[in-house]
C-alpha cells in the first residue's frame, strides 16, 4: 500500500483521532534506517519540481497544519527545502491583518495560491478559519459552520484551474507535544518560539481534536485530500510526506519541454571549432 493510500482521509468517513498511532513509523524501527529512503526522495523532489517549473502548466499547494510545536517549519525545512526557490515559497498564515479582516476570510489565501509552474507551501493556512476560530469562539457558529463548504468550493475552483492540492496534518501526541516544549525551553537558540500561550492552549486539547476532526471528515475531498501523518517520530513525518508528494508528482507524467530553438542549428553556429572566438 503507497503512502498516498495508507494517510488519506478518505471522503465522507468519520475521523477519530485518538485512534490514530502518532508513533507509527511502519516497517521502519529508527531514523538510520529510513535516511537513505528520505535522501532519495528528496533527490526525486528536487527533479520533479524543476520539471513541474519548465513545463508551467500545472502548480502544487502544500499545506501543513499542526498544533503548536507539531512540526510544520521542520517539514518545511528537511523536505520542502529540497526544492528550488526559484519555483517555491512559503507563506505563513498568522493573525490577519486589517487589510485581510477587512474582505472575506477566503481573500488572503486566494491571492497567494501559486501560478503555473509554482508550489506554494503554507504554514497554517485558511483552516485557521474553523480552528482557532471555532476553538476560541471568534465568531458565531452560524458564520464558521458555513465555511467548510466554501473551502470545498475554493479548493474545487484551484484544481480546475490546474492546481494540485495536499493537504497534511502532522498527528502529535499530547506528551509529544509538551516534551518539545521542554526541549525548546532549554535551546537557546529556539527558546523565541516559546511562549506561556503554548501552554495556555494545551487546556483546550481537546477542543482542537474535534475541530481538527471536523475539518478532516468535512474537507477531505477527491480532489483536494488530506493525509494524517504520524509526527511523533520527525523522521517518520518528513520520509511520509515526502514519500507523498514524490507520488503526486509523479502521477503528473512530466518530461522536459521540447526545445523552443533548432538545437543543431545553435550548435553549428556557436559551438563548432572553426567558429570558436576568444
Amino acid at each position: 500500500m503507497s503512502y498516498i493510500e495508507k494517510f488519506r482521509v478518505e471522503p465522507g468517513t468519520g475521523v477519530r483521532l485518538d485512534t490514530i498511532d502518532p508513533n507509527y513509523t511502519g516497517k521502519h524501527e529508527s531514523e538510520v534506517d529510513a535516511l537513505d529512503r528520505i535522501t532519495k526522495g528528496c533527490k526525486k523532489m528536487t527533479r520533479l519540481q524543476y520539471l513541474l517549473y519548465a513545463n508551467c502548466g500545472k502548480s502544487l499547494l502544500v499545506v501543513l497544519q499542526a498544533l503548536d510545536a507539531g512540526g510544520k517549519d521542520g517539514t518545511v525545512r528537511h523536505v520542502l527545502g529540497a526544492m528550488n526557490p526559484q519555483g517555491t515559497y512559503v507563506h505563513s498564515f498568522k493573525q490577519p491583518s486589517a487589510e485581510e479582516a477587512a474582505h472575506d476570510f477566503l481573500w488572503r489565501a486566494h491571492r497567494v495560491t501559486p501560478a503555473r509552474g509554482e508550489v506554494a507551501v503554507f504554514n497554517r493556512s485558511y483552516y485557521e478559519d474553523v480552528l482557532i476560530v471555532r476553538v476560541h469562539d471568534l465568531v458565531p457558529k452560524a458564520i464558521w459552520s458555513k465555511r467548510y463548504d466554501l473551502i470545498n468550493a475554493f479548493e474545487k475552483n484551484l484544481i480546475e484551474n490546474g492546481t494540485h492540492i495536499l493537504k497534511f496534518y502532522l498527528h502529535m501526541s499530547y506528551d509529544e507535544q509538551l516534551k518539545r516544549f521542554a526541549q525548546r525551553l532549554n535551546d537557546p537558540d529556539r527558546q523565541w518560539k516559546i511562549s506561556e500561550s503554548d501552554y495556555t492552549e494545551r487546556q483546550r486539547w481537546g477542543d482542537y481534536m474535534r475541530a481538527y476532526e471536523a475539518v478532516l471528515e468535512k474537507c477531505s475531498t477527491k480532489h483536494a485530500p488530506w493525509f494524517i501523518i504520524p509526527a511523533n517520530y520527525k523522521w517518520f513525518r518528513n520520509l511520509a510526506v515526502a514519500k507523498i508528494i514524490v507520488e503526486t508528482l509523479e502521477s503528473f507524467g512530466m518530461k522536459a519541454p521540447p526545445p523552443t530553438v533548432n538545437i543543431d542549428d545553435i550548435r553549428r553556429k556557436y559551438h563548432s571549432a572553426e567558429r570558436r572566438t576568444f
